[in-house]
């Protein structure tokens, strides 16, 4: 029976770790296994990732198309539904959703859509609301301050 105090792994599974430039004894001593001289001989020798031995490399080779707009705002985004959970007559604001944990402390601006009902008034004041939500949050007596 197997247990704790017997237990090892299986025959050949673990060797010892090769150490090099420890004789020539050992079949691994004076190049230690990296041959003669050369890049690879070196300390730190070696190609760069992607180095395909002076060919134009693949990544340059490619097309590159668009561009990345530095400038462009990423909303956090909350339903509707998601709102149920707070009490009548409240207000939400980012710290609200933030301790709610419907948004994370890097989002930087706040979405609300219209997926979902509300039957309760609210006082909400988010960055955007779209044109679904802000007729739900009015048909619910809600008010919404941006």
């Amino acid at each position: 029976m197997i247990n704790l105090s017997n237990l090892s792994p299986s025959p050949g599974s673990r060797k010892p770790k090769k150490r090099l430039g420890r004789g020539p004894g050992t079949g691994h001593g004076k190049t230690a296994g990296k041959g003669h001289k050369g890049a690879k001989a070196r300390s730190g020798g070696g190609v760069k990732m992607g180095f395909e031995g002076g060919q134009m490399p693949l990544q340059r080779r490619l097309p590159k198309r668009g561009f990345t707009n530095v400038f462009k705002k990423q909303y956090a985004i909350v339903n509707l539904s998601d709102l149920a959970r707070f009490e009548a007559g409240s207000k939400i604001d980012r710290q609200a959703l933030l301790d709610a944990r419907l948004i994370s402390a890097k989002d930087t601006m706040v979405k609300l859509l219209g997926n979902g009902d509300i039957d309760k008034s609210l006082t909400i004041a988010v960055d955007k609301v779209s044109k679904t939500a802000r007729e739900k949050i009015v048909a619910a007596s809600g008010t919404i301050e941006e």
